[in-house]
């Protein structure tokens, strides 16, 4: 028999698995858990997370929920039961014009939440906001605002990331897209109205606040003075990042008196010597299957030019790319930006690297506008002073960062840890990190290429000293308080991306027996920050 016989028998018996441990779950959950008249209640609302598989942000929801109704919290569920002609997860890039899953989905969501207090909702048919998209052009779809709601500009968002691009193409399919996305954006928003309205609750909970339901939803509730949290991945495997802000931004508040002490700066080194050998995930993928040492081809050429800067790019559709958006429109039109300082500059070699996570393998998670094309569009190659690494070259970034003399970034994590090794960088776009001074970051187009022309003159570049000071706060922030520890009750699945339920006891979900339930009770429901407790 063939191999993907055996592997189709084995993720079949996984699936099988997986259910029955989810139902006595479920059934011990129901069982042990009490509700008090009165009692504040939660609404948890995560559309764009799955459809019959388990991402870590279903899982954390789920468990977050699971660990409120043990502790005497009332929990209720905003669910869609076929509630959207397009979803995200549901749309087939390929063919727009299917329909999303929603058998399957329905499925799973009645596994998931078996025994909770659910409030389904279905699609509807609403002619006004239909009539009023009739004929727009792709623009105006984006600009398209209904009953003070600005749908087109949720929509896009989510319209970039299925189709794995910045650059839409005005044609027949991507606006059947669009119209679908803001028809049922707004029937979300119709439904979470209600739903709001019935439930009544001290907060709700959504699904990172990008993708235009939980956009949608988001908008709704702050609008009628509920407040609201959002959650995404973490930068530690199996860990959330829970907050009151825009998840995909990373808000951290490091209180100013805040000075690393011999133990904490102990732990980060430790953190930083395995990443810098490429040992780490996020979102439960594993960037660095391997990680090799500079060729002896790209040493020859970089000891050929007077100094090498490497340039470092970032998944185009990635989420966080709005909140970059901020001196550029866009990371291609950065990269335009670098190559007039390259073509300016053959003494110097420019190492472009691709994000490894860009054309990530074994998936449909590959973006469709790359940096390799881009490569290709403006012969970038044809210039003696660039090189291009790509996506899949585990060739180690950081023998590039340390050879440089100085490094230029978009919004990438590479620029962080190019501080933490005491090299300067340029950064172009709006990352996490630059909520603190821990970077060169020019405010304009015309102030970078300044810039960089003066790094590329310099004899030396003087860092500031707050750079480095800032870099290790803000990583040990991210890493060792900020980041709630889920690995006692999920691991990763076979098929990437997914995770699946440990078998536990649902008491190990109680606040008093689980670090991230306790942050994340106590920051729902009694005002307090998101924060682990630091270890003694």
């Amino acid at each position: 028999m063939r191999p993907d016989f055996f592997s189709r028998i084995s993720l079949k018996v996984l699936e099988l698995q997986d259910r029955w441990r989810l139902f006595r779950i479920t059934r011990q959950i129901s069982k042990k858990e009490f509700r008090e008249k009165g009692k504040k209640t939660v609404l948890f609302f995560n559309a764009s997370t799955r459809i019959h598989n388990i991402s870590l942000n279903a899982a954390y929801a789920q468990l977050a929920a699971w660990g409120l109704r043990l502790s005497g919290i009332n929990v209720s569920n905003f669910v869609c039961q076929a509630g959207m002609s397009r979803c995200v997860l549901g749309t087939d890039p390929d063919d727009p014009m299917k329909p999303p899953p929603c058998a399957s989905c329905i499925a799973q969501s009645k596994r998931l939440y078996e025994g909770g207090d659910i409030h389904w909702f279905r699609s509807q048919e609403n002619s006004r906001i239909r009539y009023a998209m009739e004929g727009l052009r792709l623009d105006k779809l984006i600009a398209f605002n209904f009953e003070g709601l600005p749908l087109g500009e949720f929509a896009v968002h989510s319209l970039r990331w299925v189709l794995r691009r910045n650059d839409l193409m005005d044609d027949e399919p991507t606006r059947f897209l669009m119209r679908h996305f803001i028809l049922s954006g707004y029937h979300v928003g119709e439904e979470f109205s209600k739903v709001l309205e019935q439930v009544n609750p001290s907060v709700v909970v959504v699904f990172n606040g990008m993708m235009f339901p939980e956009a949608v939803a988001r908008r709704i509730a702050m609008e009628q003075g509920f407040p609201v949290v959002t959650h995404e991945v973490s930068f530690q495997p199996l860990g959330g990042f829970f907050t009151i802000g825009e998840a995909t931004a990373y808000p951290i508040e490091i209180p100013d008196a805040f000075e690393m002490d011999e133990r904490q700066n102990a732990r980060l080194d430790a953190y930083l010597e395995e990443r810098f050998q490429g040992k780490f995930s996020m979102a439960g993928i594993n960037f660095w299957p391997e990680i090799r040492g500079l060729d002896e081809d790209l040493l020859a050429k970089i000891d050929a030019h007077e100094q090498v800067v490497p340039v470092f790019t970032n998944v185009i559709f990635d989420t966080s790319q709005p909140h970059a958006n901020l001196v550029f429109d866009h990371m291609f039109s950065w990269l335009d930006h670098v190559l007039e300082v390259i073509r300016n500059h053959p003494e110097t070699l420019f190492v472009i690297r691709a994000h490894p996570d860009e054309m990530r393998p074994g998936t449909r998670k590959q973006a469709r506008q790359n940096v390799r094309q881009w490569i290709d569009k403006n012969k970038a190659l044809d210039l003696e002073n660039v090189v291009f690494i790509g996506s899949q070259e585990y060739i180690s970034s950081y023998e590039l960062v340390q050879r440089a003399k100085f490094v230029m970034v978009y919004n990438s994590s590479i620029g962080l840890e190019a501080t933490l090794l005491g090299t300067p960088v340029l950064i172009g776009g709006r990352a996490r990190y630059t909520q603190y001074p821990t970077v060169f970051f020019p405010k304009t187009p015309q102030a970078y290429q300044e810039q960089a022309e003066k790094f590329l003159a310099a004899d030396k570049i003087e860092i500031p000293k707050d750079f480095q000071r800032n870099a290790r706060r803000f990583m040990y922030y991210q890493l060792f308080r900020t980041s709630l520890p889920f690995d006692s009750f999920i691991e990763t699945h076979p098929r990437g991306g997914y995770v699946r339920f440990k078998p536990f006891s649902v008491e190990q979900l109680l606040p008093e027996n689980s670090p991230a339930i306790r942050v994340i009770r106590k920051g729902l429901l009694e005002d307090k920050t998101f924060l682990l407790e630091d270890e003694a």
